[in-house]
């Protein structure tokens, strides 16, 4: 194994630094010239090892004000995973498949916990987000990505986990960015409404066996979609035909 250079031994320890005075985000760190003094090294090192925190949300550095820790958010990790999958896909390797299984395997062991005591207003989010699909798919013969994407984060909003919504929100975002280079297949949005609709009933009755069995069926369709075709897309949801009306639900 390398050695690490000066500037990976002061990215670490501007870490330890952080947790050492438990800092957080927005809190200000140490000038460039305290911290070469600090880690007895050259500017240079300092400013590459800031350049590279800076990049990973770490540190945030404001030109005239200072260097303060950063945001610490996941958008750097969305962006590695999005980057990674696209590359696979590019090579012919089924890197959508492998973000979707991740996804799934998340939010199926997880979807239990929800149904032990999911807030009544969250449930009334649930129900809104479903019918707005329902709307959508009749209107325009597809539910929108956003529709569906904000559904599975409040899905999960009563676990009340920070860090759970800001993966979730990480898978969401690097797959929009692969499915940006694909050629997405199309799910037929009567199959989207009722798979939503029957997560919903079996949030709301507390079943968590069977929200997990309906989250489960949910993934089991895009799965195979994208089994077929893995190095494409599969994750669309649209149709062409008229939307039919078992596809709108009215006892949520």
């Amino acid at each position: 194994m390398a050695r690490p250079t000066m500037a990976q031994d002061i990215e670490r320890r501007i870490k330890e630094l952080i947790l050492d005075r438990a800092l957080g985000p927005g809190d200000p760190l140490p000038t460039e010239p305290e911290l070469m003094e600090l880690f007895a090294a050259g500017r240079v090192s300092v400013r590459e090892a800031l350049k590279a925190l800076q990049a990973m949300n770490v540190v945030e550095i404001r030109r005239g004000f200072g260097t303060f820790v950063g945001s610490l958010s996941l958008t750097p990790f969305a962006e590695g995973l999005a980057f990674r999958a696209v590359v696979r896909h590019g090579r012919g390797e089924p890197g959508l498949l492998e973000l979707m299984k991740v996804r799934e395997a998340l939010e199926t062991g997880l979807v239990g916990a929800v149904s032990a005591g999911i807030p009544a207003e969250d449930l009334a989010v649930l129900r809104s987000l479903v019918t707005t699909m329902e709307a959508e798919a009749a209107r325009d013969g597809r539910v929108a990505r956003a529709t569906d994407r904000a559904f599975h984060l409040a899905l999960y909003a009563s676990l009340d986990n920070h860090l759970l919504s800001e993966v979730l929100d990480a898978f969401w975002a690097a797959m929009d960015r692969v499915r940006a280079s694909t050629d997405d297949g199309h799910q037929d949005p009567v199959t989207t409404c009722r798979q939503h609709h029957e997560i919903v009933v079996a949030v709301a009755a507390g079943d968590g066996v069977l929200a997990a069995s309906a989250m489960r069926a949910h993934f089991d369709g895009i799965r195979s979609r994208l089994e077929r075709h893995p190095s494409g897309g599969g994750y669309g949801v649209t149709v062409t035909d008229r939307l039919p009306d078992a596809c709108l639900p009215s006892a949520l």
